[in-house]
């Protein structure tokens, strides 16, 4: 059984790898420019929370209000004003990666070492030089790490727009539930969406271990001396 199941997999993909490659690309770019409209937003509101704490609260509040919205109730409520298609999903995926990139925006700027902070000010730095210069750099890794969570949310959002006519790897599991018998379908649109999620997430996981600053301090380890 497994054995046909893995050759039905393999002849689906062979016949049909122009249309599953389309499928792959828009639904791997909806997701990625729906984060970066979100990053456009969300990591100057994070910068801006920063200065000003008390606000912190309401600002994340609201946008863990929007991640307890079922993704299909968002869909449906946007398609309304909106109307079908990848603009609706784009949109959608904006609304749910903001909190991961506001949230880690914030506490990667405020986790910031005060002393060092002091120290650029001390040097004569004005309050944008040390964001620019010591709270943005040291906070970047941190910041990353919220685009990885947004981007992996963002292809899960992106699979759900296919019930309003936008083109992703969801409509293939679609067709696989309408089927009698489509496990072929249902596992030839989740593993891309799988593959697509784990691609990120090793990748900018990757690039958030390269660029924090404790593990860069560390740097290469001495070497014993020979006696």
């Amino acid at each position: 059984m497994k054995g046909n199941l893995l050759q039905q997999l393999i002849e689906y993909y062979s016949l049909n790898a122009g249309y599953l490659w389309s499928l792959f690309f828009q639904h791997l770019l909806m997701s990625v420019y729906g984060v970066v409209f979100a990053a456009i937003i969300g990591i100057p509101i994070g910068i801006f929370i920063s200065r000003f704490g008390r606000m912190s609260k309401l600002v994340i509040t609201i946008a863990n209000i929007i991640q307890t919205v079922p993704v299909i109730a968002m869909l449906a409520i946007l398609m309304l004003v909106m109307g079908l298609g990848p603009t609706t999903v784009v949109v959608t995926v904006f609304l749910y990666a903001l909190l991961p990139i506001i949230q880690n925006t914030y506490s990667g700027i405020v986790g910031v070492d005060e002393n060092i902070k002091d120290a650029g000010k001390g040097m004569g730095m004005t309050r944008n030089q040390v964001l620019r210069m010591i709270e943005l750099p040291l906070a970047l890794s941190v910041i990353i790490g919220g685009l990885r969570i947004a981007l992996v949310v963002a292809v899960g959002v992106v699979a759900v727009g296919s019930f309003i006519g936008a083109p992703t790897l969801g409509d293939i599991i679609i067709r696989g539930t309408n089927a009698t018998d489509g496990t072929t379908f249902i596992l030839a649109g989740a593993l891309p969406i799988a593959l697509i999620a784990v691609l990120i997430d090793v990748l900018l996981r990757l690039l958030e271990k390269r660029l924090d600053p404790v593990k860069k301090k560390k740097g290469p380890q001495p070497q014993g001396m020979d006696i």
